[in-house]
């Protein structure tokens, strides 16, 4: 068959629900990461606080709904969508339903900005949104699932490529998850109490908080490592192999990992010791993937120096790397003892937040987004490369400066005096932690910086030259 002929019998994928998700992820990425920085400002300079909705207590949760489920939710949906239609050789099986997971998920969004300000709130970490919201959330959630798993079915492929296992098991576990921990008895259209009581919600709520981490934010950004990273580096997987062991083991290991949340809490004993066991073991999968991914650019490293996407790319998997051998080490109860409750916590947070998350969602849109508007590149490599720096700076600082933060205050805490007393107050711990505040608002800074460039970058290369005819969309793969 000719390459036309074979072109041709390309069906036309669906590309205007990954254009629009694709635009979303950048526009919110910009937002949370706004609300991200003006949260570090008010630790530095408490007088920011403005009650009551631009409080710290009310921002930070928006602040990560924002990046979590608007970001990195959109980031997801255009990934999958786009790689699901591409891999199976199929259009998504209904286009209607797709629309509806696209405005569903914008309504989900606005909800949470209007709401979280407001006070309007679960109080459980990752799921603060009230009963209407999480009702809302399952029934797009549902509907995602539809669309993804019956275009698997009517694929032309034979072979289910491994992103798509990834995203697939992302989106099952997501939706068990959110909806056993949402569970509450509603009092009014804008209040609830769970369901369920004392340590076992805690229980429930962890192994929630940290799947939410284990499958939202790495299985789903998986999938999208094992799709992007080859297109861009131009090379096959360096381990298809590898990559299916991979899979089955994490997603095996890491639904048991969530009691480390509750270490030296009235949790009973042995859940502890389990979830750290199970939290140190899950240090073997989350290295193959990472390895199988650097390894990918085997033959190719030579692109690293003229191709700021896949420095993107690559560099998010080295933070990923990281991060899943520090996750572990916390998990274990003497480290716990010390970095419990300390900023340390969050800077480890953000090392797979920003480092993992953000930058492999970034190298991605920058991989998909000018292929969507049929355009070579693009409208600034340079721009691209200045966004990278910009990144890999503001992620450095930010979470260094928690390691040093975190390490301090879990010292002065436990440091006692000979006749028992407190060598420290909590008032002297949190003055010691001003200068860490300090360079985690400049590192904060310079990443939230680095988005704006990519919100421009893309505006640029989705504006320009409009009257040009776009490339057929069966031709963008």
């Amino acid at each position: 068959m000719s390459d036309h002929a074979s072109a041709a019998s390309l069906p036309e994928y669906n590309t205007k629900i990954v254009k629009q998700f694709a635009i979303t992820t950048v526009l919110w990425g910009v937002v949370g990461m706004l609300v991200g920085v003006i949260l570090a400002a008010q630790l530095v300079w408490p007088d920011l606080n403005v009650g009551p909705y631009l409080h710290f207590g009310r921002l930070r949760p928006l602040h990560t709904n924002a990046v979590i489920f608007a970001f990195g939710g959109s980031a997801l949906f255009a990934a999958s969508y786009h790689v699901v239609q591409r891999t199976c050789q199929a259009p998504l099986i209904s286009d209607k339903l797709a629309a509806f997971t696209f405005w569903g998920w914008q309504l989900v969004i606005v909800a949470a900005a209007i709401t979280l300000p407001m006070g309007l709130t679960t109080t459980k970490e990752y799921a603060e949104l009230e009963w209407p919201i999480d009702i809302l959330i399952a029934v797009v959630w549902v509907v995602y699932a539809i669309v993804f798993f019956g275009t698997i079915m009517k694929r032309r492929a034979k072979h289910i490529y491994v992103a798509n296992w990834f995203f697939g098991a992302f989106i099952l576990a997501v939706a068990m998850l959110h909806i056993v921990n949402s569970l509450a008895v509603p009092v009014s259209w804008t209040k609830s109490y769970s369901i369920y009581p004392g340590a076992i919600d805690a229980m429930v709520q962890w192994w929630y908080g940290h799947n939410a981490v284990g499958f939202f934010l790495t299985a789903g950004f998986l999938g999208m490592m094992y799709y992007f990273v080859p297109k861009q580096a131009e090379r096959p997987v360096y381990s298809y192999r590898l990559s299916i062991v991979h899979f089955w083991a994490l997603i095996a290991i890491y639904i048991w990992a969530g009691p480390h949340h509750l270490h030296y809490s009235a949790l009973p004993n042995w859940a502890q010791s389990l979830g750290m066991v199970m939290s140190l073991v899950l240090l073997a999968p989350s290295w193959g993937g990472m390895i199988n991914g650097v390894m990918t650019l085997s033959g190719a490293w030579h692109k690293l120096r003229t191709d700021p996407t896949l420095r993107f790319l690559v560099v998010s998997l080295s933070f990923y790397g990281m991060s899943t051998f520090e996750g572990p080490m916390m998990a274990i109860k003497t480290v716990n003892a010390l970095s419990h409750n300390t900023d340390w916590t969050i800077g480890h947070v953000h090392s797979g937040a920003l480092g993992w998350v953000a930058m492999i969602s970034i190298g991605s849109m920058y991989h998909l987004i000018p292929r969507l508007w049929g355009k070579q590149q693009m409208y600034s490599e340079n721009l691209i490369n200045i966004h990278f720096w910009m990144s890999t700076i503001g992620t450095v600082l930010y979470i260094a400066s928690m390691w040093v933060n975190g390490i301090a205050q879990g010292l002065m805490w436990r440091a006692f005096n000979a006749d028992g007393t407190l060598t420290y107050s909590f008032a002297e711990a949190v003055e010691a932690s001003y200068p860490g505040y300090f360079v985690r608002f400049v590192g904060g800074f310079i990443f939230f910086a680095g988005m704006l460039l990519m919100a421009y970058n893309v505006y640029m290369t989705v504006g320009r030259d409009r009257a040009t005819a776009t490339a057929s969309p069966a031709a963008a793969v």
